[in-house]
């Protein structure tokens, strides 16, 4: 992947001596870092931190399609807020807290899920470190967050900052799904007839600048559903 790179933009997965030829040979001019892949799903530990580093909201969310994927080989884009945090994510996320001595900060750290037993890293089913940012994640999800946890994480923020503290308590908790599809592929349902079938469930939609597109989608959908089933929508690995 580019040193300087964003996301999975220009990143290659080498699987074979092939693979590693054909990168060189096609070697861009910028600085590449070269890793071990890990399969795994991606998962987040989102939460507001006051200045005594107690931990006022968390959540997360689940990536089941690898944004390597998306990028590379532009297929739609799927990702959903938990209605619940599972325990091991929870506590991964408070123990990095605690680690990196968290005070007044929105954060967003990210774990693998090893889909695969992984020498040097872990079993399958263990959750293993990926990133540390100590901001909010990025694009729509802040506004996913207060869908799926029926409050509102921007007062809960500015309390923070103010305060130290916040009256704002989450409400009823439901997974909230963003899908985002790409122009020029075949879909079950039209535009309209996923208007029209999830009207009681979306919550925003809209078109994305092509700038956004190649990560998210052309057209966007978040909605809101009781059942895991019901976000992702089909979708199965």
């Amino acid at each position: 992947k580019p040193d300087c790179g964003v996301g999975a933009c220009d990143t290659w997965k080498l699987e074979n001596e092939k693979d590693l030829t054909d990168f060189f040979r096609n070697l861009p001019s910028v600085p590449y870092i070269m890793e071990e892949l890990v399969p795994g799903e991606i998962c987040s530990y989102d939460a507001i931190v006051n200045s005594k580093g107690t931990v006022l909201f968390e959540t997360g969310n689940i990536t089941p399609i690898s944004i390597m994927d998306i990028v590379n080989h532009e297929d739609n884009a799927l990702f959903y807020i938990v209605k619940q945090l599972s325990s091991d994510v929870r506590l991964a996320g408070r123990a990095t807290v605690k680690s990196f001595n968290v005070r007044s900060r929105f954060v967003h750290f990210e774990f693998f899920r090893l889909q695969k037993d992984q020498k040097g890293l872990g079993r399958k089913g263990d959750i293993v470190g990926l990133e540390v940012n100590m901001r909010p994640s990025g694009g729509f999800s802040p506004d996913m967050m207060d869908f799926a946890c029926t409050t509102d994480v921007y007062k809960i923020w500015a309390d923070m900052i103010a305060f130290d503290k916040t009256e704002m308590h989450p409400g009823e908790r439901q997974y909230c799904a963003f899908a985002g599809r790409r122009d020029g592929k075949r879909f079950v349902l039209s535009h309209e007839a996923v208007m029209e079938k999830y009207r009681q469930n979306i919550r925003m939609e809209d078109r994305l600048p092509e700038v956004l597109a190649d990560a998210m989608g052309n057209q966007i959908y978040i909605a809101r559903f009781s059942e895991k089933a019901l976000a992702l929508g089909g979708y199965s690995k």
